[in-house]
């Protein structure tokens, strides 16, 4: 039996009108689908070569090195290009216990402050990521042979990502104007605006 709130309404039927009036989530762009097909077949080109080569031990109590060694690499490829899509859709582990309960300009020039911080730290990763890519460039695996530039280039890829999504983060805060960042919504503000997607 359901359970009925003071107004007499059953609680099952206030979810189900709630959920009925959210809007359907935006469709990603081909950019954006192919880009996590990519990622997928990365990830689970990396689990099969890891079942693989347990299968091979626990079956032959042998292994096939090179595959060892792509899946390190895949390993490394599947982390940066994770953190690519983080960036992209602001998915990073973020603590904003502090910046939630902060509104208007002192939650832009925060956020600004983020942001130049971040941009700071993914120049220096960019910088650090080409040299280290330069020092390697005669450099090869050893189970594969293969040139290690093509695994440690994925490190300034990723810097050079999150330094364009930062940029393009900068670039909408500073036209954004204060009062709209985060604005500080009272109660009943909340309970119409609640009221009017169910609606």
């Amino acid at each position: 039996m359901d359970s009925t709130s003071p107004s007499g309404r059953p609680q099952s039927a206030k979810i189900s009108v709630a959920h009925a009036g959210k809007k359907p989530a935006p469709k990603d762009s081909t950019g954006e689908f192919l880009f996590q097909i990519f990622c997928a077949v990365i990830f689970l080109s990396m689990i099969g070569l890891v079942s693989y080569n347990a299968f091979l031990r626990y079956v032959f109590r042998s292994s096939f090195p090179p595959s060892e060694e792509w899946a390190r690499f895949l390993f490394i490829y599947i982390t940066f290009f994770g953190a690519i899509e983080a960036f992209y859709r602001h998915k990073h582990i973020a603590v904003d216990l502090v910046t939630d309960h902060l509104h208007g300009l002192s939650r832009k020039v925060c956020d600004l402050i983020a942001i130049c911080f971040s941009l700071g730290a993914m120049l220096l990763l960019l910088v650090g990521g080409v040299s280290y890519v330069m020092q390697t460039m005669d450099t090869y695996s050893v189970a594969t042979n293969i040139n290690m530039t093509f695994i440690n280039a994925v490190l300034p890829i990723c810097a050079a990502a999150a330094i364009i999504f930062y940029l393009r983060d900068l670039w909408l805060l500073l036209r954004t104007p204060s009062e709209q960042v985060n604005p500080k919504i009272s109660k009943e503000e909340k309970i119409a605006r609640l009221l009017k997607e169910n609606m």
